[in-house]
């Protein structure tokens, strides 16, 4: 059963972290104080929660709290070697946990634990964060809060900071918190309620001050030419950039993007002050670990041609890569971790918006939402004094921190396709809803595409939220409506890798019986289709310079001449070829193109659900429902097949192992012989 404390704590946390005005997604951390019986000597011990390493507090739950001995954790000062080796105590935290499971104890831990009051927040509130990187922050807490906040000089978070803020605290007993300088805010309180309510008193009472006293125009006046473009044009230039900013973002390793074009960034963008501002970079530890210290921020105005904005976005890439390496050689000594990249995270495009990278798109899309929070701290600080970020130099200390390489070198081994984005047509049943599934639990984002938007967004909400898939209308025979397809798909994840060609239809009818309608039908789906998409995503396959997969489902049919459906397998051959064909077109550009062949996926088929069934059944002169067993039994291995095995396939083919593997047409058909091939 949780402890009252501990549950008062989590209500608490995600109550304040539920609101973004109070932190940013996974900042910050909170904290109680109290007492539980020591299932061993059955007495009473007094304990520490607070929330652990890496945690959320909105979405905060018991696991996600560490928990530890309070006197075994004050008794650390008496060990403390200095704030040249506070480093050291982190490791030591361990040594004071109680009980079993749990979250690891973050570098926050000894703020929370030193400091003589029941419950701690902390938290990086945009309005508390403008104060803390204002140029006269210390004053401006004078003035704005009186004797209820200490202005805390810049400290790098450790067991010094905790030490300062506990003293801070006995020394100024009409206080309830602090503002940290180039950071955040700390509150405390005798009760979680009271606690939850000083906290959020700093927070309004900072924003409103700002709101009152604060200059109309922070950033300046609006720079001609630079102001937004209308929606439908600026979703267009998007688009028709997305895949060179992915490019540019993964240069040193693969990225997932984001992209926002929300009123902030885009008013921000059109200022006069922009680039200024861009340049001195973010503050608060939490946003440039996921930012980088700046953004790339794209120098010319919102109707610059595309072709003009794609040079210019190389250029300023080669630029920016320089400026990263000198950053890096400037601060890093013998003991640093190695460079991580020295792409952007962040490339700002004026009347566009913005692109966010991350390893997967969660982190994209909160590195999106960190730069946002950026905007508001600056904005926040200059309307009220000069905005005034810690140094690099001190920036360097916390992105290449012996502590955050080894919390990034605890992360779990990616799955072999992180990273990458694929786009599966026909996928909202059938084989292609296998493939979709098998690809998201790999790890790749993924667009379930498919002719009926409904069926679309309900299968790629069976895979998770839109971070890990979202569903597209796409008529596979329509090219404006293919190129849509893709455009959407570039927007929601920044590009595209992988693109699975298996939206079909099939009509069993003979040679006499087959219409002019029923094949142009038939070619239009998928050899016209196929082509389509292929030729819209190698475009931005192409422009990505990042490699890529294409795959197309054919048939066993492709290669064996069965009764009574012409159309079907002149097409499949149609689409087997275009394998060959586009995989020595493509090869160049590092972009594989392979083929598979199944036969006989009865079992979940809309196309053997929508007539094919009973025509081939009837054919074959069988009950329908033993068609899957009579495919089975004529096999060499007389194993049915079903849409799983061939997602396996997919999986194998655009993995690492055939990673040296293009043109090759794969059977999954349990071995029928008249269709191997040669």
């Amino acid at each position: 059963m949780t402890n009252p404390a501990a549950a008062d704590l989590i209500a608490r946390s995600n109550r304040l972290g539920a609101d973004p005005k109070n932190t940013n997604y996974a900042g910050g951390n909170t904290s109680a104080k109290g007492t539980d019986t020591d299932p061993v000597t059955g007495e009473p011990v007094e304990l520490l929660w607070v929330k652990g390493s890496g945690g959320d507090l909105g979405t905060l739950t018991e696991p996600g709290l560490a928990v530890l001995r309070l006197d075994r954790m004050r008794s650390l000062v008496n060990v403390y070697p200095g704030v040249d080796r506070e480093d050291e105590m982190v490791a030591a935290f361990d040594f004071c946990l109680h009980g079993k499971g749990g979250a690891a104890p973050s570098i926050d831990t000894a703020m929370h634990g030193l400091v003589d009051a029941a419950h701690v927040d902390h938290l990086h509130p945009d309005s508390g964060i403008a104060i803390a990187t204002a140029a006269d922050g210390e004053e401006l807490t004078a003035k704005i809060f009186g004797e209820k906040v200490v202005w805390v000089p810049w400290r790098r978070p450790g067991f010094q900071l905790g030490l300062d803020i506990a003293e801070i605290k006995a020394a100024n007993p009409a206080a309830i918190g602090c503002i940290l300088g180039g950071h955040g805010i700390t509150a405390w309180g005798d009760t979680s309620d009271e606690t939850e309510a000083n906290s959020l008193w700093i927070i309004d009472t900072a924003a409103a001050y700002i709101e009152a006293n604060g200059t109309a125009e922070p950033f300046g006046g609006v720079r001609a030419g630079f102001e937004a473009l209308e929606p439908a044009e600026r979703l267009a230039k998007a688009a028709a950039l997305a895949p060179t900013i992915r490019g540019i973002a993964s240069h040193d390793k693969p990225m997932v993007g984001h992209f926002t074009d929300t009123d902030v960034v885009l008013d921000f963008l059109a200022s006069e002050r922009a680039p200024e501002l861009a340049a001195l970079g973010t503050s608060c530890p939490d946003h440039f670990l996921r930012t980088k210290v700046k953004p790339m921020l794209l120098d010319l105005p919102a109707d610059a041609s595309i072709e003009d904005s794609i040079a210019r976005l190389h250029e300023l890439h080669e630029a920016y890569r320089a400026d990263y390496q000198a950053y890096y050689d400037a601060h890093a000594t013998s003991q640093s971790p190695a460079i991580r990249g020295a792409d952007p995270l962040i490339v700002l495009v004026p009347g566009v918006g913005m692109f966010s990278y991350g390893a997967n798109k969660q982190t994209a899309r909160v590195a999106g939402e960190f730069y946002v929070n950026a905007i508001n701290v600056m904005r926040g600080a200059e309307a009220l004094s000069t905005y005034a970020p810690i140094s690099d130099a001190e920036k360097f200390r916390i992105e290449y921190w012996a502590l955050e390489e080894a919390k990034l070198q605890r992360m779990p081994k990616p799955k072999t396709h992180q990273g990458r984005i694929a786009f599966v047509t026909g996928a909202a049943s059938g084989i292609g809803k296998a493939i979709a599934t098998r690809l998201a639990a790999e790890g790749a984002c993924v667009v379930v595409a498919d002719l009926d938007l409904a069926k679309a967004q309900a299968a790629a909400a069976e895979l998770g939220g839109t971070d890990v898939a979202i569903g597209v209308a796409a008529n596979v025979a329509d090219a404006a409506g293919v190129q849509a397809a893709i455009d959407a798909t570039v927007l929601a994840f920044g590009g595209i890798d992988l693109v699975v060609n298996n939206a079909g239809l099939s009509l069993s009818k003979p040679l006499l019986e087959t219409t002019e309608q029923d094949w142009d039908l038939q070619h239009d789906v998928m050899a016209k289709g196929s082509f389509l998409v292929a030729k819209a995503a190698a475009k931005a396959l192409i422009e990505q310079q990042m490699g890529g997969d294409v795959i197309y489902i054919s048939s066993k049919n492709s290669v064996f001449a069965g009764p009574n459906n012409i159309a079907y397998s002149a097409t499949k051959a149609d689409q087997a070829h275009q394998v060959r064909l586009l995989a020595v077109e493509l090869g160049e550009h590092g972009v594989r193109v392979n083929g598979i062949n199944p036969d006989g996926v009865v079992r979940g088929s809309g196309i053997f659900a929508a007539g094919w069934g009973a025509n081939r059944a009837a054919t074959y002169g069988v009950n329908e429902e033993d068609l899957g067993q009579f495919y089975a039994n004529r096999t060499i291995l007389k194993r049915e097949v079903v849409p799983e095995n061939v997602a396996d396939a997919v999986y194998v083919l655009t993995g690492p192992e055939l990673s040296r593997t293009t043109g090759l047409h794969i059977p999954v058909d349990s071995g029928v012989a008249a269709a191997f091939l040669r």
